[in-house]
């Protein structure tokens, strides 16, 4: 867990840390649903809405907005583990999984298309869709629900030489649960070498390891507001034998270019806002040499420091018992499940999961109830659960906001 002083130099790079511009003090465990935002790219995001020059236009200006593309290009790039391929700015992550997994429907060869039940509707809906249009058999692979995952094992045993498309969640924000990406890209690959997989990390991005050159993946999608920009946009990244295939483009246009229309300078640089801040918190926690190596060494002190709150959180800490202990409360995925990433969802008997979060929030504690919706209803329908409370953190939270949290929750079970 980080020390006292490196959380606060941590919480200080962050707005509305300890408080909701809108009610006061509150304590953000709201994290899934919009991580905090960078103070950077609050100042960023306002010095380029400014920028009256566009981009492609012979003039310093406009030259420096290309150079601001370039660079962040290259950051997403590192921060993904990408080797080659397409950067794409689009306009979420859910846009960009349609697009992705819509031309790898539509531009592979013959076989079915392959993905999960634990999936997020962003790609689980886009693979229903697509695969229909295309004419594909959409294999759905049950998950464990249990542990809230699914695991290379199961993809093992439903992947076939004909498998042409495969999606993979890489962490549920329902479950918490992170899937073994590495484990069930090699078991797709093993027997459907060419296949297209493209990867939701949209949930995962600000938690843990990411590296789409080592697993072999052919796409790979996040949410900046996720991690700790803005929304208004999302980032890909694409393959090259993925960028290969027909996408949506101006005719005469770039080759393998994959944006359309001209889309914002801030929202690139706000993205080399974030990898900076993982650099920067890298270099606080190890004697890396590169940005590559304190990149990798930020993801694992954040891991390692979630993965301590989830632990409090659960067992308790001091002479607070956690949620494992209180009367009535049952914990998605189970009490001691190593793939949890900073997410805790239960709910507790006799008690509606929205009385709770009324609850919790008049004790100035921010969480949110799933409900069985189209959200959420993959996780929850098949425990027989209407809903549940998720109480999701980041690597800024403290260890006081987890023990306010079980003193609020002994007091509302009571």
């Amino acid at each position: 867990m980080f020390d006292d002083a490196l959380l606060s130099e941590i919480r200080g790079r962050f707005a509305h840390v300890e408080d909701c511009p809108f009610t006061g003090k509150r304590i953000f465990f709201e994290n899934a649903g919009g991580a905090l935002t960078l103070n950077k790219v609050v100042e960023t995001s306002a010095r380029f809405a400014a920028i009256p020059d566009n981009q492609g236009r012979d003039n310093p200006a406009s030259q420096a907005l290309v150079a601001v593309i370039d660079k962040a290009r290259d950051d997403a790039r590192l921060f993904l583990g990408a080797k080659g391929g397409a950067v794409v700015v689009g306009e979420s992550g859910t846009e960009l999984l349609f697009r992705l997994i819509r031309d790898a429907c539509l531009g592979a060869g013959p076989g079915e298309a392959l993905g999960s039940t634990v999936e997020h509707p962003a790609s689980r809906s886009a693979m229903a869709r697509w695969a229909a249009q295309a004419g594909r058999q959409h294999v759905l692979i049950p998950h464990d629900d249990a542990l809230g995952q699914v695991t290379p094992e199961a993809y093992a045993a439903h992947v076939t030489p004909q498998t042409a498309v495969a999606t993979v969640l890489h962490t549920s924000p329902v479950t918490g649960m992170g899937m073994d990406l590495a484990g069930i890209a090699a078991a797709i690959r093993a027997v459907a070498p060419e296949c297209f997989i493209i990867v939701d990390g949209i949930q995962h991005a600000c938690h843990g390891h990411i590296d789409v050159a080592a697993t072999g993946v052919d796409g790979y999608v996040v949410s900046p507001y996720k991690m700790f920009s803005r929304h208004g946009y999302g980032i890909a990244w694409a393959s090259d034998r993925l960028t290969a295939l027909a996408h949506d483009s101006l005719v005469g246009g770039p080759e393998g270019n994959w944006e359309l229309g001209t889309r914002d300078t801030g929202a690139y640089a706000t993205f080399s806002d974030v990898v900076s801040y993982f650099d920067w918190l890298g270099g606080q926690v190890s004697d890396a040499g590169d940005r590559a190596g304190r990149l990798s060494a930020a993801r694992k002190a954040i891991h390692a420091h979630e993965a301590d709150l989830c632990k409090a959180m659960i067992h308790g800490t001091g002479n607070l018992t956690g949620l494992a202990d209180l009367p009535g409360v049952t914990i998605v995925g189970g009490t001691d499940n190593p793939a949890r990433e900073g997410l805790v969802g239960f709910w507790a008997e006799g008690h509606g999961s929205g009385d709770l979060v009324t609850a919790l929030n008049a004790r100035g504690i921010r969480t949110h109830m799933r409900k069985a919706d189209h959200y959420s209803g993959n996780i929850l329908t098949p425990l027989g659960k209407a809903d549940c409370v998720r109480v999701s953190l980041a690597h800024y939270n403290s260890l006081d906001e987890v023990r306010a949290f079980l003193t609020a929750m002994r007091e509302i079970l009571d």
